[in-house]
């Protein structure tokens, strides 16, 4: 910006110093009549003056724009709005989500600390909300994790004789060739199940998205989650501080603080994860996610990597 007011004044004081310069017939009309000293003299001060007050407006113009204190009431001095950056940016909590503006949050800590502000980027924390997405990200999420390692016995694997159990004809009892059909008991299971996997495809732009309108909801951002000893009891107090709030899922960007994990293990309401590891089912079982800077920089770099296909 200060690269584009500088060019910007720049121009302005040529044009202004073109004013005072003499066009070419002013010059040769200058050159027949040297011999005047009236015109002369004339001549001479009206160039200075205009070189002058351009200089001067110029020097006035530098000297407004970077002297100026942005005031949200202020009137007199206030910057060209045409020279202002066009980006939007939201810092208010009552926001509409899925505007793609970067986001202006307050960083606090553990102790509810000021620790200054930080720029989230719209293209990952401020997507348009679609649930179609996000149930197509948690079934695929819950079908991968399944173990897959059920199995039913087909009439080779289980157990007993292959003898007939008795004559085909002339006991009035119904015919059979084996003991272990499925209509006994301890028999076989038809069309049972057998291990396999219960994965399916899910295309990586479809998951990214998925991650980021889950990361578009309530978000809290620390600026570390460094706890002074691993007592739980510390963890309860600075969850007690925190309003509306019945699960957190702690994020952090590096390995998980050993005190951290003693301090949290026994809380059924407070998880920790790394920054590799948060996923959007996660996410969904939490209705408060606390982020590390450290972890909202991980999340954002993996967000703008390029997909390998």
């Amino acid at each position: 910006m200060a690269a584009f007011i500088s060019k910007r004044m720049l121009r302005s004081f040529r044009t202004l110093h073109s004013v005072g310069r003499p066009s070419s017939n002013g010059a040769k009309f200058a050159a027949s009549h040297r011999s005047h000293g009236t015109f002369s003299s004339l001549y001479g001060e009206g160039l200075f003056s205009a070189e002058r007050s351009g200089f001067l407006l110029a020097r006035s113009m530098i000297r407004r724009f970077s002297t100026t204190i942005l005031t949200p009431g202020a009137d007199e001095g206030a910057f060209p709005s045409e020279l202002l950056s066009t980006k939007p940016m939201v810092a208010t909590p009552d926001r509409t989500i899925g505007l793609c503006q970067d986001l202006l949050i307050p960083v606090t800590n553990f102790h509810n600390e000021d620790k200054g502000f930080m720029v989230l980027a719209g293209d990952v924390f401020d997507v348009p909300i679609r649930k179609d997405i996000i149930h197509r990200v948690v079934r695929w999420q819950l079908a991968k994790r399944q173990q897959g390692t059920h199995s039913t016995k087909t009439i080779s694997e289980v157990s007993g004789t292959g003898r007939k159990p008795w004559k085909q004809k002339g006991t009035g009892r119904a015919r059979h060739g084996s003991l272990r059909g499925p209509q006994f008991r301890g028999g076989e299971t038809k069309h049972g199940p057998k291990p396999r996997s219960h994965a399916f495809k899910l295309n990586k732009k479809v998951r990214r998205l998925g991650l980021k309108i889950a990361l578009s909801a309530r978000l809290l951002v620390f600026d570390d989650l460094a706890v002074p000893t691993h007592k739980t009891k510390n963890i309860v107090s600075y969850y007690n501080q925190m309003e509306s709030t019945k699960k957190v899922l702690l994020v952090d960007g590096g390995p998980i603080d050993e005190k951290l994990k003693l301090a949290t293990q026994n809380l059924h309401y407070v998880n920790v994860l790394p920054a590799i590891g948060l996923n959007v089912y996660s996410i969904l079982l939490h209705d408060t996610l606390v982020m590390s800077r450290d972890a909202v920089n991980s999340i954002v770099q993996r967000m703008h990597t390029p997909i390998n296909r």
